[in-house]
């Protein structure tokens, strides 16, 4: 049976929407749950942990089930981080040295990523017009979110046909693409990339680009530069779907679809508490059903184990 993880930790930053959406998901769920927002949003969040309060109590629940850490000092996230046997997970919500921060001092379970480098890798096999509508929603329709395709992999067989309505319809759409010489030399307005670019999180209008061989190309890329976010594959080739499908190590793999995709709602979660990366328990989107673990429940009648 599905039972309760026991007391969450959820330390963020400057939204206030977490205070409610982690407050809800964490209660729904059974488990007890310990915020500790930032100094931007600090009264927004006193606010509605005040209404979370009252209606816990409206309808006679313990109402420190949601409790709100009452002070802005860097040293209760130090706190939280080290109550190893009274917090059973922490979820980081905010920018990347906050995330490091928990990662690295935890020392309990952590839900989290670090950052989403993202990838649309559009094979050999691809449908054009698809492959131009896939890029620009996966890139361009939210840029700050961790979902955002960060790094186009186009397959070198299928540049020629490819590589110039995909990249000319970023650059017409207002995004700054930066690509390896053989893209830039498509179109003046393509600047030229450099190593950092393949491991950068641009939380913007900003793409880089670069030729790969085939699906074991983009693969090998993938693994190497991205941080097991969310990839995408655009091919009409079943086999190359498949494989990169079975070989990309990405807590969320999509064929044909955009990467802004990567949404606890979209998934059919309802609200989420966060995204996990990492291959313990919770992967992907982390909703109430996440929030819980396994119980074995075992009913017998006398049996016994033999020697």
């Amino acid at each position: 049976m599905r039972v309760p993880l026991g007391v969450i930790a959820v330390i963020y930053e400057s939204r206030p929407n977490v205070t409610a959406d982690a407050g809800a998901l964490a209660l729904k769920a059974g488990n007890a749950v310990i915020l500790r927002g930032g100094s931007e949003s600090v009264q927004s969040s006193a606010a509605l942990h005040a209404c979370l309060v009252a209606g816990l109590r409206a309808v006679d629940l313990p109402a420190d089930a949601i409790q709100l850490v009452p002070t802005v000092d860097r040293a209760a996230v130090g706190a939280l981080l080290a109550a190893q046997g009274l917090i059973d997970v922490v979820v980081p919500r905010g920018g990347k040295s906050l995330v490091e921060r928990v990662q690295t001092e935890a020392r309990v379970p952590v839900f989290a990523h670090l950052e989403g480098i993202c990838h649309t890798y559009i094979d050999a096999g691809a449908d054009r017009d698809m492959a131009v509508t896939v890029t620009l929603n996966a890139k361009l329709r939210r840029t700050g979110v961790c979902g955002a395709t960060e790094t186009v992999l186009i397959d070198r067989a299928g540049a020629g046909h490819l590589a110039t309505p995909v990249l000319t319809a970023l650059l017409d759409a207002g995004c700054t693409v930066r690509a390896t010489p053989e893209l830039a030399a498509l179109d003046p307005r393509i600047a030229l990339a450099n190593d950092l670019d393949w491991s950068t999180e641009y939380l913007d209008a900003i793409v880089s680009a670069t030729l790969v061989d085939g699906v074991d190309g983009a693969i090998g890329h993938i693994n190497r530069y991205g941080s097991h976010h969310t990839d995408a594959i655009v091919t009409q080739d079943t086999a190359a779907a498949e494989r990169f499908l079975a070989q990309v190590d990405s807590a969320i793999v999509l064929v044909n679809a955009s990467t802004q995709f990567a949404d606890g709602g979209e998934f059919g979660f309802g609200a989420e508490i966060g995204i996990a990366t990492g291959r313990m328990h919770a992967r992907g989107p982390v909703g109430v059903e996440q929030l819980t673990t396994y119980k074995y429940l075992v009913r017998g009648s006398g049996q016994t184990r033999p020697a």
